[in-house]
């Protein structure tokens, strides 16, 4: 298959923003990418944007802003895993011949003044009777506890870890430090995971500019190339997303190590989908940075701490950056690319030069999940 690149990224800042309508958002980012690429708007051959709640013709709303209309624009709905479905869409065009450079946007706008849990879908069962994220997360947490013997403590330090990076990264939505003790002392959501367990309801948007091997060549000097880009749903299961791993993070992350022909021990830097604390700790048993069971001591181990064995969530991840749904996946890329170039400043891994972007995404009765994506990037 032919090679692809991102050649240029944007983003805004994650958090509460009354201020700005989803469109400014994502239009501020997709010209941000569309700037740090050098790319002129009537170069673009595609576009897709993903976004979950964001209502119709999303994409065209946006760009048509910038004067990029006419070309297709395909608009992407795949909960938690849009913007990374917005990604493959892209590569996939590339790769067939079919455009030489594309854009993909995410983004959402998720705070409102009532607050509360994102809506259920009305024929979902399990959720109408409360089976919300955070009671599905807390359940998982149960089942590792029970069976490896994950403790509070542990949990608490993927908070801890994530928050302490977030200081480094003004893009971030909570900007304060916290403990373990903080962590644990916090009102309860969903028992054992307290707020401080669970990441915040944000707004936001990420843009990325995606080009052929001879487009990148043109724009940019220091392209950085999408080794793999993986999209699985889930299976069914008599239990639903609730398990002590993630089959389906399993599935898409093998069939990504096959694609870019490397494995977990090459990971220098991993953007995780961690929406609560126990989610990180599990993932990391299921991308193979650790062994089942292990993902606790991983963490307490300072294994996945900028400078550790692999770097996760150096951006604060979900927990601290935000979670924006539809823009995360692009925005999970978007901080590869720049860390993978040597330019994301107080959190920059050292030496950088293989990241791995998780976004998981979806809650329907009787599958894990809806969607799991995976991309590999390598500088």
């Amino acid at each position: 298959m032919s090679e692809v690149y991102v050649i240029g990224a944007g983003m805004t800042r994650f958090g509460p923003q009354p201020e700005a309508g989803v469109h400014d958002l994502a239009f501020d980012a997709a010209w941000a990418a569309l700037e740090e690429a050098g790319v002129e708007p009537g170069k673009v051959d595609i576009a897709f944007a993903g976004h979950a709640y964001q209502g119709p013709c999303f994409g065209q709303k946006v760009l048509m802003r910038g004067g990029l209309t006419g070309m297709p624009i395909l608009n992407v709905e795949n909960a938690c895993a849009s913007g990374a479905s917005a990604v493959l869409g892209i590569v996939q065009a590339i790769r067939s011949g079919a455009a030489e450079i594309g854009i993909a946007i995410g983004a959402e706008k998720l705070s409102t003044p009532a607050g509360g849990f994102l809506p259920t879908v009305a024929d979902d069962l399990d959720s109408s009777m409360g089976r919300v994220m955070p009671a599905a997360f807390a359940m998982q947490a149960r089942l590792h506890m029970d069976r490896y013997g994950t403790t509070r403590e542990q949990m608490a330090m993927v908070a801890v870890k994530n928050r302490r990076n977030a200081l480094r990264n003004p893009r971030c939505h909570m900007q304060k430090e916290v403990t373990i003790e903080e962590v644990l002392a916090a009102p309860m959501i969903a028992d054992p995971l307290t707020r401080l367990s669970c990441c915040p309801v944000s707004d936001g948007a990420a843009a990325l500019v995606i080009a052929s091997a001879r487009a990148a060549r043109k724009y940019n000097p220091r392209p950085v190339r999408i080794a793999a880009s993986v999209l699985v749903s889930g299976l069914r299961t008599p239990h639903g997303i609730v398990d002590d791993k993630s089959e389906m993070s399993i599935r898409a992350s093998r069939k990504a190590y096959e694609a870019a022909g490397l494995g977990p021990d090459d990971v220098d830097v991993c953007e995780m989908h961690d929406p609560f604390t126990i989610a990180e700790i599990i993932h990391y048993e299921d991308l193979g940075f650790c062994a089942p069971g292990e993902g606790g001591r991983f963490v307490e181990d300072g294994r996945s701490a900028i400078g550790g064995a692999v770097a996760v969530s150096p951006s604060g991840g979900l927990l601290a950056k935000g979670h924006p749904l539809g823009a995360t996946g692009v925005a999970q890329i978007a901080e590869l690319y720049w860390q993978l170039r040597g330019v994301a400043g107080g959190y920059q891994v050292p030496g950088a030069r293989v990241g791995l972007a998780h976004t998981v995404g979806g809650g329907v009765s009787q599958l894990e999940s809806g969607a799991c994506g995976v991309h590999i990037l390598v500088a």
